[in-house]
């Protein structure tokens, strides 16, 4: 399957605009020849205020590394790692597979915690977060892609946000849906108000948690649980927009650059098995397995689910998984189960059968 790109009217607002004699001149008649506006070429304009504050951001991280193991508290470090998973979260199971991709929902209690969650991880607010997902996934590795991968890991990494946007972007970007999330008052509570919820929930309540529950200096507090918390968080991140893009197996189609990669799993809690994500988004496991292998954000979606605070959760059958993986993948796919072609005799003539029907 090539990239998603279509020749077909997208409804993008402004696609179709031109400017010629017709435009200007009534007189012209309907059927007067429309010219187009000629397209300026893209030119990379690079943000350095953005560039200077990565800089520090990272400086500022290892630096917090290094006083993570020669003088911070051991519970400050085991705070920041809380924290870099409670982020997480507010990532993986909020703005990207609640709100992004609807891949299922919840209630009112359920999206709060998300969202402040989603607050913390300081990764632009739950709106603007799904809206530039969603282009992501409409237009992967195209110019419209905000992290397009074709133009190198460093950018799609981090360099995407150290310049501005390309106009395919923004104009894209004014085509997708939205009005799911305009309705949702608590989205929309946060991106009113996330200039003032964002300073105080990702940097100002995690220093003074360490400084004045269990006596940790300012610097230990700011460097270890906030700086080098926050921008490692970033990093593992962004890996799913680069390294997932670029290494690992494509078992569910071969045609895309998405790929597995378990590290990323890892790190990112659970979006790592990205070329299952990109051929069937709308997974609320974002991955194939059933189980909580590398996925801690499964994990966290069925536990709220068991309580009822998750619901509608999208998945896909094995019958579905099997032809795509049968018509598009690399043929790194595993045993699907009783009967695959791939299935070693021995284990066919070691497995038990319990229950058996009987005639």
């Amino acid at each position: 399957m090539a990239p998603n790109i279509t020749s077909a009217p997208t409804g993008v607002l402004f696609e179709g605009d031109t400017i010629g004699s017709a435009a200007k001149d009534p007189q012209a008649g309907i059927n007067a020849p429309e010219v187009k506006k000629p397209r300026e070429p893209y030119r990379r304009q690079i943000v350095w205020r953005n560039v200077i504050l990565f800089i520090y951001l990272h400086l500022a991280a290892l630096y917090g590394a290094y006083l993570a193991v020669t003088s911070a508290k051991i519970v400050t470090t085991i705070f920041a790692i809380f924290l870099y998973q409670v982020s997480g979260v507010g990532i993986t199971g909020g703005a990207h597979r609640l709100w992004a991709h609807r891949s299922y929902k919840a209630k009112w209690p359920l999206r709060v915690i998300l969202m402040l969650c989603n607050t913390l991880a300081f990764q632009n607010h739950i709106y603007e977060w799904a809206r530039d997902h969603r282009v992501h996934h409409k237009f992967s590795e195209t110019d419209a892609d905000p992290h397009n991968a074709t133009r190198g890991f460093f950018f799609s990494h981090v360099g995407w946000l150290l310049v501005r946007k390309h106009p395919d972007v923004k104009e894209k970007g004014k085509g997708i849906d939205m009005h799911d999330l305009e309705q949702d008052k608590i989205v929309m509570f946060q991106k009113k108000y996330y200039l003032i919820l964002m300073p105080i929930v990702c940097f100002l309540i995690p220093t003074m948690i360490p400084v004045y529950l269990w006596n940790e200096t300012w610097s230990n507090a700011w460097f270890v649980a906030t700086l080098f918390r926050y921008t490692f968080t970033l990093n593992m991140t962004w890996l799913v927009n680069s390294a997932a893009h670029m290494w690992g197996s494509q078992p569910y189609d071969k045609h895309i650059n998405p790929a597995e990669n378990l590290g990323v799993a890892i790190g990112a809690m659970g979006e790592g098995w990205h070329n299952y994500h990109h051929v069937f988004p709308w997974d609320y496991k974002a991955a194939e397995l059933g189980n909580y292998r590398a996925n801690f954000t499964t994990a966290f979606i069925d536990f709220f689910a068991r309580i009822g605070w998750a619901y509608d959760l999208k998945t896909v059958p094995v019958s579905m998984i099997q032809r795509r993986v049968e018509r598009t993948g690399d043929g790194s796919h595993e045993v699907w189960g009783w009967g695959d072609k791939d299935m070693p005799q021995e284990d066919i003539d070691g497995a038990v059968i319990e229950k058996r029907k009987t005639q």
